[in-house]
């Protein structure tokens, strides 16, 4: 675990005890505790360690300082237009359907407060495979810096296919389909350890963007002894190049598909192989 309650388990100062003994949020949640998963026990894990990064697990945990929806803002509308943020708005399709909840929709409005225009901001931690609830509570009944947690079967580990495949890219084809339709802009915010993970993406200027994936870090600091959200990188593309590039498989080689399947009919055949040609004969042929 990188984080518990918002504070490494390396920092042993007043304040970090105090926000993990009362489960205390300090990246703007909607009340000061954390409610991860349980509200009356919460999960209070930000991030944890993989690959020397602190890849971060919640998304509220995007929300510091508010630095995500100040920079989708700046993309959105410049830098004097006013502006604010509205969160968890539901999104309806031409037939009254939900089309899910948008994490930010941001509104830009004039002197008058009448609304001009509006953009959406989707904010993507990534899921967990295996069981991090128990070393959060084994961490919880004696917290020690020196805290480490053996591996095993179950040990949690970002699980960013599952996190891109069933949240983030039906997300964007769904809600975000609706917002291409209405000729709007969107921001997504993510770890650049996650983007990785997704093919390359075919790019363009930001004055032609219809997408500004913003990608962030956690950077430790020294001073503080806490981990400091920061912008990394932002990539600028269009709508339906990215999301086809994403939802388009690479495919494997052809040949070694065709040798699984052979390994496992000589199984079938009780581990003899037929006197006919091969699936590999035929095609080749």
């Amino acid at each position: 675990m990188a984080e518990v309650f918002g504070f490494p388990i390396t920092n042993e100062s007043a304040k970090a005890t105090r926000y993990r003994d009362k489960k205390l949020c300090p990246f703007n949640n909607k009340v000061p505790n954390c409610t991860k998963d349980k509200a009356n026990n919460p999960l209070g894990v930000c991030s944890i360690h993989h690959n020397g990064n602190a890849v971060i697990t919640c998304p509220i945990r995007f929300r510091e300082d508010w630095i995500v929806v100040e920079n989708a803002a700046k993309f959105f509308f410049g830098e004097k237009t006013a502006w604010t943020s509205l969160t968890e708005i539901r999104l309806l399709d031409k037939n009254g359907q939900s089309a899910g909840n948008i994490d930010f929709v941001l509104v830009a409005y004039n002197a008058s407060g009448k609304l001009t225009d509006f953009a959406s901001l989707e904010v993507q931690g990534v899921y967990i495979s295996g069981n991090l609830r128990n070393p959060f509570e084994t961490y919880l009944e004696n917290p020690s810096p020196d805290f480490a947690w053996r591996s095993g079967y179950y040990y949690p580990k970002p699980d960013y296919l599952s996190s891109s495949r069933k949240r983030l890219i039906p997300q964007m084809l769904y809600k975000g389909g609706i917002f291409k339709s209405w000729n709007k802009k969107q921001a997504v915010a993510l770890q650049r350890s996650f983007f990785n993970t997704l093919p390359k993406l075919p790019t363009v200027g930001k004055v032609q963007a219809e997408i500004a994936w913003f990608l962030y870090d956690l950077v430790f600091d020294e001073t503080s002894q806490q981990y400091i959200l920061t912008l990394a990188e932002t990539i600028y593309t269009e709508f339906e190049p990215a999301l086809l590039c994403v939802t388009t498989p690479q495919p494997g080689d052809i040949s070694d598909f065709m040798g699984m399947l052979q390994s496992r009919l000589d199984e079938r055949l009780d581990g003899n192989p037929p006197d006919a040609p091969t699936l590999t004969d035929l095609i080749t042929q």
